[in-house]
């Protein structure tokens, strides 16, 4: 509805922009496809009737009656030029004919036009080599969306004697976040050459790879996957690279039957043989990296390391092993960071929490954006090392990179001294293997197969034996079921993917390999994976340097001992921390203690002069022993700043807690005794004023003063026992908060880490909550309290104004300190003065506002002196009491009187209207009598004395008697000689008329 609403207005400003200007802007509505409807998004049935025009970038979507499906542009789009997309390709609504017309087993199927298979579309279909086509060569899809001949198959031909070509669906990765095809491509045409020439292996078969680039990517890999499955001719094996892709393919290859086997895939979670149960790879897992690294951590003495990783499952895997491994040799992960696309964020958290030693896992490109983030941050030189994957082209950080604003001097600068674990993946050794080809002769023949291009700046140069080695492995495989098939009455070129025999006896053959292979020695474990030697090295001087190798299956480290490093020594694995307490600002507690000091002096000045003028009349009346507590209770409130500015400079952490205590106590007791006492003045106040009229008389004879301070005393209790159980069930100790590290000045490798303590307990917000909602009810029923009575006067208590003006400081103080200092708790110095302060506001305008006046009243004068003078100023304020009763009366009198007034002119008006309708009557009736003797006569009707009353409504006639109620009548009865109203005087009835 928001939607539709939004581009109503967009079209209505649009149609009105059109009508200004006069100008041709958007698209006019164009009409849809046969058998098809345009969907217009966001607009209603009454808009698209009512529109004509369609605004700029607007969109709209042909959608297709029954079964019939689009063919042309679904979507067209408003051009700023008053066109609509793809006006010269026709979209049509067409009925689609079977598509598997469109696969032909061991044949080829040639779709004309291209596109989806509709009405119209024509079908050519050929046989593969050694096949003969039975039935038509072609068809076509009738309007009716059937095919007009049944579909042909390819049939063995019996009498063929060349070789049957068996075909490899490959993916390889050309670009992306592992180029790796750009080597592994090369290498596995070089190993299929030589597997067709030779007599030994296969010699009935020739091997065909048909591959594409997955880009590393996918979402790629899941669209040209599709295209190897469902396009002819089948595939007997699927070779992926790359570990994302390869575990896409190795999970979806099972419903095919298909065996999959990768030269460049190192995820840990591809030994899952029940998630991927027909898999192999000549890539060794990646998890054979962890336990060199982990070798190498106890070498160095390195207890705690840091890690971040792209967000990949061949990544995400690896670390969780790594994870296990360092656990059990009693090493920790402090940091664990990913990313996926941008690692800045990752980096600085990295060095946010002082990561030292960093295993960073991640593709190629995305290494260099780490470099480059790590070099902004700093995040390398002799207080860092970090362990990369071997598997990237030597020369990584020099290839230029649009995605990165780093020059090659800076990444330079920020790889240098990182050490890699690398798979070993070129035999070391002088040994001709299953392709008769030592390794060094391979090297060789693939740097002539590349055309001269530099190993440095090609992607999967390293792992190129290893997808050498994987058609090896397949050719082998595949000669090796020649035999037992043939045993079966089965061949190689009978597989499909429905037939689980042949799948079963390729897989036997693959986990029963072994042979001697330019990477080495081939074998394949249980979970499909192979294991292999583990190479070291560190870049020293912009070059990779070996420094050892290690051998996973013997626990054996062989090390050169040739690392360097840009210090002495390896680093540390973590800064030195220095903890460091931070204090209250001594001259800001000097300060706010003499402002604390002097309002407990005040409040003794102001408490001896309420005792000393107990016995004055004009403080009698103020209940002076509810005052001596108030100031009591302030000066106990100020005595709590003290406590609150006491921390570890001052006591020892034991003595801590009894600071605590005094803070809780002091302010809390204080509080109750100052605002207790003020509250129960303003609630008697208005318990009194506030009720019926008959019981104010009684109520004001007796004032027992013992309930008044009952009251308190309930109140004091309260927080007594409340503080007594939180301290018994949940006593207060102290705790520390502790910072962010800072670094000190120089080149240090120390950090400071700033330390605060605080008095807590285990449930400290619930404690907070329970004293502060309780205290906040308090404050608030006080100011309604004190808002409700601000009119009302009494001798009883005379300073009950002062009194409401007191609460309303004092409750909208604490109501603003107890939520910042809770905010402001981290900052000691700021914490301490906002509550402090508040404090001591709250006590000088207590003191002020109630004490003050009194002084001045007796001083100014002298009521200290005679009983008989505070009589007569007692009854002055009487008599000026009765006075302003006297003066409300009267605005009452002259407010009655207006109303009046009001109701006598709009009755006077009411009369004329009424005689105005007589008269018009009276003038109606000779007419109606002339009426009367053209016509039948009628009985004359009985008068009704009903009928002769006015419409409802309207008042009586003048001339009536009853047609002016007494009340109004008589209504200068309700005036007095002297300009008063008197309310005895006033009849109900007329009240009840008069307000009306």
């Amino acid at each position: 509805m928001a939607l539709s609403f939004i581009l109503s207005l967009l079209l209505g400003s649009f149609s009105l922009a059109l009508a200004s200007r006069n100008t041709t802007a958007g698209c006019a509505i164009i009409r849809p496809p046969r058998d098809g409807g345009i969907r217009y998004r966001g607009l209603t049935q009454e808009q698209i009737r009512s529109v004509q025009v369609l605004p700029v970038d607007y969109e709209i979507e042909y959608i297709c009656r029954g079964n019939r499906v689009i063919v042309g542009p679904k979507v067209r789009k408003c051009l700023p030029d008053g066109t609509w997309t793809d006006l010269n390709q026709r979209s049509k609504c067409l009925l689609p004919c079977a598509r598997v017309w469109t696969s032909l087993e061991n044949g080829r199927v040639t779709v004309h036009p291209p596109g989806p298979a509709v009405e119209g579309t024509i079908l050519h279909y050929s046989c593969l080599e050694g096949f003969i086509l039975v039935g038509r060569n072609s068809t076509q899809c009738t309007k009716l969306g059937k095919w007009d001949s049944p579909k042909p198959v390819c049939h063995y031909d019996r009498h063929y004697t060349g070789k049957k070509k068996l075909y490899i669906g490959a993916l390889f990765p050309m670009s992306g976040g592992w180029p790796g095809g750009q080597a592994c491509l090369p290498a596995a045409q070089m190993a299929l050459d030589l597997v067709n020439k030779r007599t030994d292996i296969l010699p009935d078969y020739e091997l065909e790879l048909i591959y594409y680039d997955s880009m590393c990517d996918p979402g790629e890999a899941t669209k040209l996957l599709y295209d190897l499955l469902y396009t002819e001719p089948i595939k007997i094996v699927l070779m992926p690279g790359c570990s994302s892709v390869s575990t896409l393919v190795a999970e979806a290859a099972r419903m095919w039957n298909l065996i999959v086997l990768s030269y460049g895939s190192s995820s840990p979670a591809l030994s899952n043989r029940q998630r991927f149960p027909t898999f192999f790879r000549t890539h060794p897992s990646a998890t054979l990296h962890n336990p060199t690294r982990v070798q190498l951590f106890q070498k160095w003495k390195w207890t705690k390391i840091a890690t971040i990783q792209q967000t990949t499952e061949v990544f995400t895997s690896t670390l969780d092993d790594l994870e296990q491994r360092v656990k059990e040799a009693g090493i920790e992960i402090s940091v664990r960071q990913s990313f996926l696309t941008d690692p800045a964020v990752a980096v600085k958290n990295l060095k946010r929490q002082d990561a030292r030693i960093i295993v960073g896992l991640f593709y190629e490109t995305e290494a260099r954006k780490v470099f480059c983030e790590v070099y902004k941050e700093k995040l390398y030189g002799k207080k860092y090392v970090w362990f990369l994957i071997g598997w990237y082209a030597d020369n990584w950080f020099k290839i230029k990179d649009p995605s990165i604003n780093c020059t090659v001097e800076q990444m330079t600068e920020a790889v240098e001294g990182h050490v890699t674990t690398e798979i070993v993946m070129l035999n070391p050794e002088t040994v001709r293997g299953a392709s008769n080809l030592t390794s060094q002769e391979f090297l060789a023949q693939l740097m002539s197969k590349l055309g001269g291009k530099n190993p440095e700046e090609t992607g999967g140069f390293q792992e190129a034996p290893l997808a050498y080695d994987a058609v090896w492995a397949l050719a082998l495989a595949l000669n090796k079921t020649v035999g037992p098939l043939k045993a079966k009455g089965r061949r190689l070129e009978d597989f499909n993917y429905n037939n689980k025999d042949i799948t079963a006896e390729i897989y036997r053959a693959l986990n029963t390999s072994s042979f001697e292979g330019v990477s080495g020695h081939v074998v394949f474990d249980a979970q499909g994976s192979r294991m292999a030697w583990t190479l070291i090295e560190q870049l020293q001087g912009g070059s990779y340097k070996k420094i050892g190798y290690f051998d996973m299956t013997k626990g054996n480290l062989s090390w050169y001992g040739n690392d360097r490093w840009i210090g002495s020594d390896p680093p540390a694995d973590q800064t030195v921390v220095i903890q460091k307490f931070r204090y209250l600002s001594q001259k800001l507690f000097v300060s706010v203690s003499v402002f604390a000091g002097l309002g407990i002096l005040m409040g003794i000045v102001c408490l001896t002069f309420n005792i000393y003028n107990s016995n004055v009349r004009y403080i009698q009346n103020s209940q002076p022993y509810l005052n001596n507590m108030t100031a009591v209770g302030c000066m106990m409130a100020l005595a709590a700043v003290f406590p609150l500015g006491i921390d570890g400079l001052h006591v020892r952490n034991s003595q801590f807690p009894v600071v605590c205590q005094f803070r809780l106590w002091l302010l809390g007791l204080g509080f109750s005794l100052a605002y207790g006492s003020m509250f129960t003045k303003i609630w008697w106040v208005h318990t009194v004023f506030t009720k019926k009229d008959e019981k104010k008389d009684k109520r004001k004879q007796h004032l027992e003063p013992w309930k008044l301070y009952a009251t308190v005393g309930v109140l004091l209790v309260i927080d007594i026992l409340s503080l007594m159980i939180w301290q018994i069930v949940d006593p207060l100790h102290i705790t520390v908060e502790k910072f962010t590290k800072e670094a000190p000045k120089g080149d240090v490798d120390q950090l400071i880490e700033p330390l605060l303590q605080h008095c807590s307990s285990e449930k400290m917000n619930t404690w907070l909550g329970v004293v502060y909602g309780y205290k906040g009810l308090l404050l608030l029923l006080g100011i309604f309290l004190a808002y409700e009575t601000k009119s009302v006067s009494t001798e009883k208590i005379n300073d009950h104004r002062a009194v409401g003006m007191a609460i309303y400081n004092v409750s909208v103080l604490c109501m603003i300190t107890a939520p910042v200092t809770m905010i402001l708790s981290s900052k000691q110095d700021a914490s301490f003065a906002f509550a402090s302060l508040a404090i001591i506001f709250s006590v000088y305008i207590t003191l002020v506002v109630l004490f003050v006046p009194k002084m001045r009243r007796l001083i100014t004068r002298g009521e200290w002196q005679s009983d008989q003078q505070e009589t007569m100023k007692t009854g002055s304020s009487t008599n000026n009491n009765d006075e302003e009763k006297s003066r409300q009366l009267e605005r009452e009198n002259k407010e009655l009187q207006k109303i009046i007034q009001e109701k006598e002119e709009r009755v006077s008006e009411l009369r004329n209207q009424l005689s105005e309708r007589q008269a018009l009557r009276s003038r109606k009736r000779p007419t109606t009598s002339n009426q009367n003797h053209s016509s039948p006569s009628l009985p004359a009707p009985q008068n009704d004395p009903r009928s002769l009353l006015p419409p409802p409504g309207y008042p009586l006639p003048a001339s009536d008697k009853h047609s002016l109620p007494p009340t109004f009548s008589n209504s200068s009865t309700l005036y007095q000689p002297d300009g008063k109203i008197n309310r005895n005087n006033c009849h109900p009835g007329r009240l009840q008329l008069l307000y009306k």
